[in-house]
């Protein structure tokens, strides 16, 4: 039997993305790139040149199961496991595990988002199977770790406890701290210091490790979805109304602070492979094609006068003069129009709760 199996995060709305992004069709389902391929689609191949296919779980929302089916035709349907609403991480991951303890209690898990963006797929590959052969030979929580570039705020970061690796494994180190997004202030001490690396959200483990963490660190969200597994409930007719009273019961929270931050045998192999979680249109304009202006633009018929650095995203179909711009956003679907400045990015999660409440949700 083969122990490597992969769970692929895919619950989320996006909203950082809107208005291309929208509850109806998160980012995760979408091709932004143009590259033929969606952002699970793309998770997906990468990952399965080290997972069998029949050993991939896709948690996502009740309302996006046809999205993952049509996407993911390779997976069968029990593959698809439905949350019924969002609890965040720390549930998600926890419904998998006990799920697999159900078919393979030597499994050793990789976690993975849905819609992160890799360069390097080969190294990334490399790091993924030194990962799996680290974990499955100790009692360890492992994280990929990204070697920072410039003084970053919109990620989190890991602090490492020594500059000197762990045993054999030149980039393994113990994890010291978890911090959440700094300050630009904080993000340039982060930089200079060498200790500190991106969370990439990249998980590595035996299900072992992680159901004994669940036990030991977040024991109320163990115990709900441990009762499936005791009372067989799991891959049978009473898995959906046990999963809706399960999440009705289930705290939000995530994986880091329920359980990475409180873990004393968390790892970090400390990485480099052209990575991007690909969560705002700021991530989405570093990793695309600039033109001579700085400008990234999709769309035939837009034209520039005296405008740089701006994203511009518009339908073929559209013709749209930009004049005297410099760092917008400009992105037009489905009847939505954003005009924002770039370095205000950050509110758009504002703009869309506003949108909500006095336009309609059919708008988000």
């Amino acid at each position: 039997m083969n122990n490597t199996y992969c769970v692929i995060m895919a619950g989320g709305i996006g909203s950082r993305f809107w208005p291309i992004s929208k509850s109806t069709m998160p980012k995760q389902f979408l091709d932004i790139f143009g590259t033929g391929r969606t952002f699970i689609q793309q998770t997906y191949d990468r990952l399965k040149k080290i997972c069998p296919p029949e050993n991939f779980y896709v948690v996502t929302s009740v309302d996006y199961k046809g999205f993952v089916m049509s996407q993911l035709p390779e997976l069968r349907e029990e593959q698809v496991l439905l949350e019924p609403l969002r609890r965040n991480t720390a549930p998600c991951i926890a419904y998998a595990s006990y799920k697999i303890q159900t078919i393979n209690p030597d499994a050793n898990i990789i976690v993975a988002p849905s819609d992160h963006y890799i360069q390097q797929e080969e190294i990334f590959l490399e790091e993924i199977r030194k990962g799996l052969d680290f974990v499955s030979k100790n009692d360890a929580l492992l994280t990929l770790g990204i070697k920072p570039h410039r003084p970053e705020t919109g990620y989190g970061y890991i602090q490492i406890e020594s500059l000197s690796p762990v045993g054999s494994v030149d980039n393994l180190h113990k994890v010291k701290t978890f911090t959440e997004k700094p300050n630009l202030e904080l993000a340039k001490i982060f930089l200079e210091s060498g200790e500190f690396f991106w969370n990439s959200g990249i998980f590595i483990w035996s299900l072992r490790s992680i159901l004994n963490a669940f036990k030991s660190h977040l024991s109320p969200v163990s115990e709900l979805f441990e009762k499936g597994y005791k009372n067989k409930l799991y891959g049978t007719n009473d898995e959906i109304p046990f999963l809706n009273k399960t999440y009705s019961e289930c705290q939000n929270i995530s994986i880091d602070y329920g359980i990475m931050e409180k873990a004393d045998n968390v790892y970090v192999l400390c990485s480099n492979f052209g990575w991007s979680d690909l969560g705002s249109w700021g991530s989405f304009y570093e990793n695309s094609q600039k033109d001579n202006q700085g400008n990234v633009v999709s769309g035939n018929n837009v034209m520039f006068y005296g405008s740089e650095n701006c994203i511009v995203k518009m339908p073929n179909e559209k013709l749209v003069v930009l004049q005297g711009l410099d760092g917008y956003i400009v992105v037009e679907s489905e009847g939505i129009l954003l005009v924002c400045r770039r370095e205000d990015e950050q509110q758009i999660r504002q703009f869309v709760n506003d949108v909500r409440m006095n336009k309609g949700e059919h708008y988000v």
